[in-house]
């Protein structure tokens, strides 16, 4: 018995002001043609059992294109895959706040689809031996208990919420969820398989539990995504289908609707503005396909506001009309003082700056890089307090448990 797990569709999900020319906004659009796409590879797929852990929406109430949309496509997999389970569960941005509102995806139990909101509910299929145990996002703060039914051989948990512990912090801080739950309160081994929705980024929490990930970056910090794919060795975004009977997973990658390219950090200390012109457009030429109709951020870190404001604005409008979004993010330099003042105007220096402000200083032997230096020892640096802050993480969540 095979299943498909998705999750954090965000239909309807607006950004930035370019719209296709029927009017719609061009991220809606793009968001629309991925889950369309995705519904066509389900279709190929023709699995027994298909869950959306939550997010279906990116609002509660979604403009009526992306309702029209999620209908359509939901239908084409109903009427496609007949004899297919399809279970979808509420999440946060699906989940009204007021208890007189009614969700929007009840809008889909005509189609044949079980779904699932204001409270928890045991879905049961014995002619399957198939028991789903289904835990919306009220939208209020819950404590969920997990048992999986004794009676079913196949037990199946699709939860919207936070493994704690598990996410990184960015992203645990990053939007709550009313469902959080610990490790041991999941206990992943008493079921068969776990689908999770909430977090953006694919994600394994046990051998058969999974955060699928998104299909697009529709979350407030999609640079942070791209980052971590990029550190975990992800291909981007895609969904899961796992055999329930032999515990084989596969991921299946999704092309996005447009490339996002977070360029190279440029380091803007002691530099002119036409040096700052000339590193961003060297940037921006090593884009694959070139910066057309692409979604493009440009850091630049301690660069004074005088210099900033000198940076070629005409290259900038060029850069804006040939992108379908160009973000130019200047970060001046921090004030600091000396750990050991007190009273001093700004704030003490992190220990990632005295490292790196230590090293550039230091005499090197000449066949030291010294840019080569600085950048590993601050990327080992930055594995270290990750680890540190997990293993703290993790202590805290036994103590509580204790």
């Amino acid at each position: 018995m095979r299943l498909v797990h998705l999750s954090d569709l965000h239909l309807g999900y607006r950004q930035f002001q370019r719209q296709t020319v029927a009017g719609i906004n061009q991220r809606e659009a793009d968001i629309a043609t991925v889950f369309r796409g995705v519904i066509d590879r389900v279709i190929a797929i023709a699995p027994d059992v298909v869950v959306l852990a939550g997010d279906i929406f990116h609002n509660v109430r979604p403009p009526n294109p992306a309702i029209l949309h999620a209908w359509d496509q939901f239908a084409r997999l109903t009427y496609a895959l007949p004899g297919t389970i399809v279970v979808m569960v509420a999440g946060n941005h699906d989940s009204p706040r007021s208890a007189e509102t009614g969700c929007i995806l009840r809008l889909f139990t005509p189609l044949g689809i079980h779904v699932v909101d204001g409270e928890s509910q045991r879905l049961a299929f014995p002619e399957r031996d198939l028991s789903i145990l289904a835990v919306p996002d009220t939208g209020v703060p819950q404590k969920v208990v997990l048992a999986p039914d004794p009676t079913a051989s196949r037990n199946v948990l699709v939860l919207h919420g936070a493994v704690a512990g598990v996410l990184p912090a960015s992203a645990a801080n990053a939007e709550r969820t009313a469902v959080e739950i610990t490790p041991e309160e999941l206990g992943a081994a008493r079921w068969t398989y776990v689908a999770l929705g909430h977090y953006h980024v694919f994600r394994q929490v046990a051998p058969n539990a999974y955060y699928c990930g998104s299909l697009d970056y529709t979350s407030a910090n999609p640079w942070g995504e791209l980052a971590e794919e990029k550190a975990a060795k992800l291909p981007g975004k895609g969904f899961i289908e796992y055999d329930l009977a032999t515990g084989k997973r596969t991921f299946h990658p999704i092309k996005p609707a447009r490339g996002l390219f977070d360029l190279p950090r440029i380091e803007g200390r002691g530099m002119a503005a036409s040096d700052i012109d000339a590193a961003i457009r060297a940037n921006v030429a090593r884009i694959p396909g070139g910066i057309e109709d692409k979604i493009v951020r440009q850091v630049v870190r301690d660069v004074p506001r005088h210099v900033a404001r000198e940076i070629d604005h005409r290259l900038l409008r060029e850069l804006k009309k040939r992108a379908l979004h160009f973000h130019l993010d200047t970060r001046r330099p921090d004030i600091l003082r000396a750990a050991t003042g007190q009273g001093a105007a700004g704030r003490r220096a992190s220990l990632t700056e005295m490292v790196r402000d230590k090293l550039r200083a230091r005499p090197l032997p000449g066949d030291i890089d010294r840019d080569r230096l600085v950048e590993r020892a601050l990327h080992y640096l930055s594995e270290a307090e990750e680890r540190e802050g997990a293993a703290t993480g993790l202590a805290a969540s036994v103590e509580s448990d204790a």
